[in-house]
């Protein structure tokens, strides 16, 4: 059987496609041919070859329809983001409850703008691309939070200047500011019912210390602001040793932050 003869022909006009089984010995080494699906596979002589191991020896995955499509590998970012609003919540907390005696809260700003707010901010968009709606609508609103608290303290914005002449209007502000912020965190704390024990008493502990420091706020009562104050410290550590189960593992130390799951039976309120 002669070359030509070993070349099958299709009748619909494409062209020849190559039948392995019918390659003899003397199979001419100089003829390429192609078969399988989309013609997938090249023969050089009595070889068989993937079109794209060869195409991978010019330009690799560089070629246009080769590149495998990308796979990404996220760490979590809910400690970096705990961590952030732990720190500085302790700080302002550390304020609030009139610790050794200070007054002015402005070394807070820097934390505000830069760890808890700028941080934060970015690892709840880290957690939304995890596909975690709570994870980031968390972070991402208490990063917005820490920012807009730092606005309030950075005269560029002229928020504290525009009440110079309303100190009662700045309170009352101030106190439909952090009103705000109780009922958000509330919400959020309903969404924790089936987590950790550790998890859901960080949401329904800030939940009250907005609360206070609204109340406070409200009233002018200083006593009010430094109880908040002083549950905004433990609100903090509790933010730290969620943080720490996030980032302890066999691996990396030998002491563990142990979960303490709720109860998870499911209750519908009509």
């Amino acid at each position: 059987m002669s070359d030509k003869e070993q070349v099958s022909h299709n009748t619909d006009g494409h062209e020849p496609v190559y039948d392995p089984e019918n390659v003899g010995a003397d199979a001419e080494l100089g003829k390429i041919y192609t078969t399988g699906d989309n013609n997938q596979y090249l023969y050089i002589g009595r070889q068989k070859f993937l079109k794209s191991d060869l195409y991978e020896a010019f330009g690799g995955t560089l070629n246009p329809g080769l590149a495998p499509p990308s796979l990404h590998k996220f760490a979590n970012p809910a400690p970096l983001g705990l961590s952030a609003f732990a720190l500085t919540t302790f700080v302002l907390s550390m304020f609030n409850a009139r610790a050794m005696g200070i007054l002015v809260p402005n070394v807070v700003v820097g934390l505000a703008m830069f760890y808890g707010g700028l941080v934060q901010l970015i690892a709840g968009i880290w957690e939304i691309a995890l596909e975690n709606t709570f994870g980031g609508t968390a972070l991402c609103s208490y990063g917005g939070f820490w920012l807009s608290f730092a606005a309030i303290h950075i005269p560029w914005f002229g928020i504290l200047t525009a009440y110079e002449d309303h100190e009662e209007d700045l309170s009352n502000a101030l106190g439909f500011f952090l009103l705000g912020w109780c009922i958000f965190t509330f919400l959020l704390t309903i969404c924790t019912l089936k987590s950790t024990v550790m998890f859901f008493a960080l949401f329904f502990l800030l939940a009250i210390t907005f609360l206070l420091l609204s109340i406070g706020e409200f009233t002018g009562r200083v006593g009010v602001i430094r109880v908040g104050g002083v549950l905004g410290v433990i609100v903090a550590f509790i933010a730290w040793y969620n943080a720490y189960a996030g980032v302890a593992t066999r691996q990396n130390s030998y002491i563990l932050a142990r979960p303490y799951a709720l109860p998870t039976n499911e209750r519908t309120i009509f």
